[in-house]
């Protein structure tokens, strides 16, 4: 009985072992949710993960709910998405809305506010 002991608890260590299931997630943003900045000309997203940047975007738009026109970027390791603004942007809150298409196939998406002041 003794000499099956190492059997039985490596059986049940395998089957008790799950892989993770993890999504992206926002991991930095600039700027921030929140945040309070003077002017930016760009904007820039991190994520826990890389993704499929096709299937992936971000917008920006004013107080008002117009659009704010991107020039939009991927980082060339696939986990930071962003762009830049054709002027700074002037004085007022922004609403940031971004969706990715995650590696594991799952969309995230999510939005945030900063002021410009």
């Amino acid at each position: 009985m003794i000499r099956f002991m190492p059997i039985a608890v490596a059986s049940a260590l395998a089957l008790s072992a799950s892989p993770v299931l993890s999504h992206a997630r926002l991991v930095s943003a600039t700027p921030a949710s929140g945040a309070v900045v003077s002017a930016p000309r760009t904007i820039s997203l991190t994520f826990s993960e890389r993704f499929a940047a096709p299937f992936s975007n971000v917008e920006v738009e004013d107080g008002r709910g117009r659009a704010i026109a991107l020039t939009k970027t991927v980082s060339e390791d696939g986990k930071t998405l962003g762009g830049s603004f054709a002027a700074p942007l002037s004085a007022g809150t922004y609403r940031v809305t971004w969706a990715i298409a995650a590696a594991d196939g799952h969309r995230m998406t999510g939005n945030y506010s900063f002021t410009v002041r």
